[in-house]
């Protein structure tokens, strides 16, 4: 993987040790859990789920997505405060 980004001339920012503190995805895997979670009926079967995660995420309003990665610049800033350690996002 590494040799490709640096084939690519793709920039890394280094990733602090267990820390998804900035992964915007995880927070978009709440909205999802949640939402499914919501759900009236108990899902019976993995086919059920699959269908599930897909209707709630093209549910998410892009709004909701697009703030997640406009956030990215305030979880780096905080993340580097907190030198790497936890921080509120």
């Amino acid at each position: 993987m590494e040799q490709y980004l640096q084939a690519e001339t793709i920039d890394r920012m280094d990733w602090p040790a267990c820390s998804p503190d900035i992964n915007p995805i995880e927070h978009a895997w709440d909205l999802l859990q949640a939402a499914v979670s919501a759900r009236p009926v108990q899902l019976a079967s993995l086919q059920e789920l699959r269908t599930a995660l897909m209707e709630e995420w093209a549910a998410v309003p892009q709004r909701r997505l697009t703030s997640l990665i406009k956030s990215m610049r305030r979880r780096c800033q905080a993340v580097i405060r907190a030198t790497g350690g936890h921080t509120r996002y």
